[in-house]
């Protein structure tokens, strides 16, 4: 009888141990998060992984950018055509932008709009003088500054240097733009120069002219950097 007993006990003992095992495995919850995959597109950044029931995937500002918002968003059945989907949607942005783009007589190019410029800035590596010279063209406005005020306001001891780090602006910016970095048909402009502005009216013939901002950049520089 007693021998009877103890059985008993052990299979009741075995059954509640199941049980709770079931009621654990039922409870537990995964150990790890869904792995995100990264992959660039163009000059963005790829993120894509499995999100709230969907495959989603992300574009974003390429490290080491100072931005850090979402550029666009696709999702898809698969991880794949959501990546995929994303390039649609990035290539067609670009595509728009691009084609919205004003042409500038004084240069003879396609003039950004203030989107791209602001996110250029942001997102390309300016040096401290080249910052202030585009925020002191920015506040001169249409007048415009001369190449001794431009070179002053940035800290240069000399013309010729401001001259060279402003083209470096502009080349910069039209890379990451993907933008023509040619001076178009303005005689005597600099490559590079042509996507940041255009030289003013000369007071005298052996002036070099005022450097004035395009209207879009100069707008984009307040917005960027004040």
């Amino acid at each position: 009888m007693a021998q009877s007993n103890s059985a008993s006990l052990v299979d009741t003992d075995h059954k509640l141990f199941k049980d709770m095992t079931k009621k654990q495995k039922k409870t537990a919850k995964p150990s790890a998060s869904p792995a995100i995959l990264v992959g660039a597109h163009g000059r963005y950044q790829i993120k894509s992984g499995w999100l709230a029931g969907t495959f989603v995937a992300r574009a974003f500002p390429k490290p080491p950018a100072k931005a850090r918002g979402m550029i666009a968003e696709a999702t898809g059945a698969t991880e794949e055509e959501a990546i995929a989907a994303l390039h649609n949607v990035i290539d067609a942005r670009e595509h728009r932008r691009t084609g919205e783009r004003r042409g500038d007589q004084q240069t003879g190019i396609g003039v950004p709009s203030v989107e791209e410029y602001v996110e250029a800035i942001r997102q390309v590596t300016l040096s401290g003088p080249q910052y202030a010279m585009l925020t002191a063209l920015s506040l001169a406005g249409e007048d415009g500054l001369t190449d001794a005020r431009m070179a002053s306001a940035a800290g240069y001891k000399s013309e010729a240097s401001a001259n060279r780090s402003f083209m470096a602006t502009g080349l910069l910016i039209a890379e990451y733009l993907s933008g023509d970095v040619q001076a178009g048909d303005t005689p005597g402009a600099s490559e590079g120069t042509a996507l940041l502005g255009f030289r003013g009216a000369k007071a005298k013939e052996e002036d070099a002219g005022y450097w004035i901002l395009h209207p879009e950049l100069r707008q984009a520089v307040r917005l960027a950097l004040f």
